[in-house]
């Protein structure tokens, strides 16, 4: 990709940026930085987990943002007796009206779209939730020995209850890994309350518009995979990420002490790549250490597992985050 074809994508990127939060904002009051958090991780490419409680508008933001994109959106409701085959297809037993011949047919299941709701996904067992790993790294879904591509751009949005834990199941640490952001979203606040129940009744007269097209975003993703990202703050994520890990000379004490499991590679990939798409989305051409520290949390609160001794002392894997950014 040559270095004007960049340039005048970056470019463009960061007027549809506005466009796209005008849209939005029609029928979702608040939570910028959720949606600023969502629009990181699908130019990034990469997926997202995200945690609120229940009516905080987390299905209507994604469903919106998949027409403002112009993408097809398909929404996958997570229950205890979901199997894998509902979310990945099956072959079913056709019969040929012509010829009385049968055969078997595969149906695709939800998904093969371009936006995917997996809403409650902790409410299945980890075989179903097992179900998207192949897709999510690989972008690829396997039925018996057929191989299935699926089409790009290609974003897991999921959600979880995190205050009612009876009778679900919580991610292995394997298919947490593949989520690039743990996002989460809080209560509005009172003026934002207000226009929410202000505009209840009308939100349904505002249609959306598509601002970009799935073949604009792919090129946008590439054309972010090329911003410069300068050598201090390459070894600035570096560090953070392998400060994280207990074993190693390059944690703090408290990390020793409060830390069971650090983060892997996958999480200093995952920063600068999200570093770049924020500075993309910002009209600016190299990332900077405070884009590193923005998407810092989002990015380690899933994956620093913290000890009892933490739990007992009243932290959580944001505050030691939190103190590994201020002390690094």
């Amino acid at each position: 990709m040559e270095d004007k074809n960049i340039v005048s994508l970056l470019e463009s990127l960061g007027n549809a940026r506005k466009e796209i939060v005008e849209e939005l904002h029609k029928i979702i009051v608040g939570q910028d930085e959720v949606i600023e958090q969502i629009m990181i991780a699908l130019f990034s490419n990469g997926h997202c987990l995200i945690e609120g409680v229940p009516g905080l508008a987390k299905t209507l933001m994604i469903s919106s943002l998949a027409k403002t994109l112009d993408l097809k959106f398909s929404r996958i409701q997570f229950t205890p007796d979901l199997m894998p085959s509902d979310i990945t297809g099956t072959d079913i037993l056709t019969e040929d009206k012509t010829n009385g011949n049968r055969f078997f047919d595969y149906i695709k299941g939800p998904i093969f779209g371009n936006i995917i709701l997996a809403d409650e996904i902790n409410r299945t067992p980890p075989k179903t939730q097992s179900s998207l790993l192949q897709a999510m790294q690989e972008y690829q879904v396997t039925a018996g020995n057929k191989t299935f591509s699926l089409e790009k751009p290609f974003l897991v949005l999921a959600t979880q209850n995190p205050i009612e834990q009876e009778g679900t199941y919580p991610l292995p640490e394997a298919q947490l890994d593949r989520f690039m952001f743990n996002i989460k979203i809080d209560y509005p606040s009172f003026e934002e309350e207000k226009k929410i129940v202000n505009m209840s009744n009308i939100k349904d007269e505002y249609k959306i518009k598509p601002v970009l097209k799935a073949s604009q975003i792919i090129e946008l993703q590439k054309a972010i995979k090329h911003i410069p990202v300068s050598e201090h703050v390459l070894e600035y994520a570096v560090k953070l990420v392998r400060s994280t890990r207990p074993n190693t000379s390059e944690s703090p004490d408290f990390i020793k002490k409060w830390v069971s499991w650090g983060a892997g590679p996958r999480a200093s990939q995952y920063m600068v790549l999200a570093a770049q798409a924020k500075s993309a989305l910002e009209n600016r051409f190299t990332p900077s250490i405070d884009d590193i520290k923005y998407v810092a949390k989002i990015i380690l609160r899933h994956r620093v597992l913290i000890s009892f001794a933490a739990e007992a002392e009243g932290y959580n894997s944001d505050s030691v985050v939190d103190k590994l950014i201020n002390e690094l």
